[in-house]
């Protein structure tokens, strides 16, 4: 199925409805207008159960499973790194959908399977013949012409602070989290140990708090501990975050983080990569926050 260009553009379409009332789709969202043009705050049940309007109701759904495999689809190459072909890039770039989401994402070339950092830049246009254009560090327009580009996670950009600073001068906006993405390196004490201790006996009311804010955050919980996966250079990392494993009403005290390998060996944290470190030190950093704080007590 392909969204048509205007239920998708910024400006809303108005369809024609029954007893000259009209729908749009605004923001995800089916609103109507009456004879007089006026928008009502809310579409009445009549309108709402039309047909037109189970239509188009059923167009939104699909827009936003659209958006949401898309953006899966995009974050799966980030995390990744992944090589992606300039023609998989070129054939989608014409979905509005698509094109919000990697606009203004870095991308650097591919040789030989190994970011090319030299040639990089905020992806702004792509063409099938002139390669993928970009605007570089120095705010110019380039083409990226190799076969493959990619779009590195931001551990992995060696002028991360510079793009960081290049992207709000130029006030462009990225829809996927890259460049503002919390990052995280091991200290060369943690790169001696197998395990991170930094967010420890966090507090939760209810394991069932802790359950929830993972799902919130898009973190699967197995065996008593919130997991992130990271598939780095062919190898699979799993970071475990210990939330508790006792009753779902019972209170609960985070634990340690640990990194596994394919087959759940504990990995010593120098073993880890850089993407899989970051990414699950990130995750127990965002569950942490949103522990129980006590208040102290304060002594004058």
């Amino acid at each position: 199925m392909v969204a048509s260009p205007a239920l998708v553009s910024a400006e809303p379409t108005w369809v024609p409805a029954e007893k000259d009332y009209q729908l749009a789709l605004i923001d995800g969202k089916l609103v109507c207008q009456n004879p007089k043009g006026k928008q009502l705050a809310s579409v009445p049940k009549w309108l709402k159960d039309s047909e037109l309007a189970q239509q188009l109701s059923t167009v939104n759904e699909w827009l936003a499973r659209h958006d949401a495999e898309c953006r899966e689809s995009v974050e799966l190459w980030m995390m990744r790194s992944l090589p992606v072909p300039r023609e998989i890039l070129a054939a989608v770039w014409a979905d509005p959908t698509w094109r919000n989401l990697l606009e203004n994402l870095v991308v650097c070339a591919v040789d030989k399977q190994e970011l090319n950092q030299d040639e990089s830049g905020f992806l702004k246009d792509i063409d099938k013949k002139k390669g993928v254009g970009v605007i570089d560090l120095d705010g110019e327009s380039q083409w990226i012409t190799t076969p493959t580009v990619a779009i590195p996670h931001p551990i992995l950009l060696t002028d991360l602070t510079d793009y960081r600073e290049l992207i709000v001068e130029l006030n462009f906006e990225q829809p996927l989290d890259q460049l503002f993405r919390q990052t995280w390196e091991p200290t060369e004490e943690q790169q001696t140990q197998t395990r991170i201790d930094l967010f420890q006996n966090g507090k939760f009311e209810q394991l069932n708090h802790a359950l929830g804010l993972c799902r919130r955050l898009g973190y699967r919980v197995r065996g008593g501990s919130a997991t992130c996966a990271v598939w780095e250079q062919g190898q699979l990392t799993e970071a475990r975050y210990w939330i508790g494993g006792e009753y779902p009403e019972a209170e609960t005290w985070t634990g340690d983080l640990v990194f596994t390998d394919e087959r759940e060996r504990t990995m010593p944290i120098k073993d880890v990569g850089p993407v899989a470190f970051s990414e699950g030190v990130r995750m127990a950093a965002a569950i942490y926050a949103k522990r129980v704080v006590d208040e102290d007590n304060d002594e004058d």
